[in-house]
């Protein structure tokens, strides 16, 4: 199976940081990310950079709008698809992230929401029904 995993942080938590501190939670994150990646099982990993846009249907036109900094759950900063045969063992491989696993996470909002995927389609054209 595979599982969608995404991280939140608390941006404006974040943005009060000094550039020396964010730096230094970068580079403890590397040894985190090694043994993440290390597990073989993850397919994808993908930062986020600010500024995502929203879509909708309104009015029988599709409008893109801004999303606020910390909108309902918080803003987004990384997805990474796993492969796991449970959703027990994608949150074991969802838990060596460096959202979890750096102390500081927990006083800057960082969680990861782990989510079961359904149906999977690659660039390669294969449709995977899960």
């Amino acid at each position: 199976m595979k599982f969608i995993c995404i991280g939140y942080l608390d941006a404006l938590r974040m943005d009060a940081l000094p550039n020396e501190e964010v730096d230094a939670l970068m580079r403890e994150c590397q040894s985190h990310l090694k043994t993440f990646h290390g597990t073989g099982r993850v397919v994808i990993d993908a930062g986020l950079d600010r500024g995502p846009k929203r879509l909708r249907r309104s009015g029988g036109k599709v409008e893109a709008a801004n999303v606020p900094a910390n909108d309902s759950h918080g803003t987004p900063g990384s997805v990474f698809l796993v492969e796991a045969q449970s959703m027990e063992e994608a949150i074991r491989i969802a838990s060596l992230h460096p959202t979890v696993q750096v102390g500081a996470g927990e006083r800057l909002g960082w969680e990861i929401d782990i989510y079961p995927v359904h149906t999977f389609k690659s660039n390669e054209g294969f449709n995977d029904v899960i």
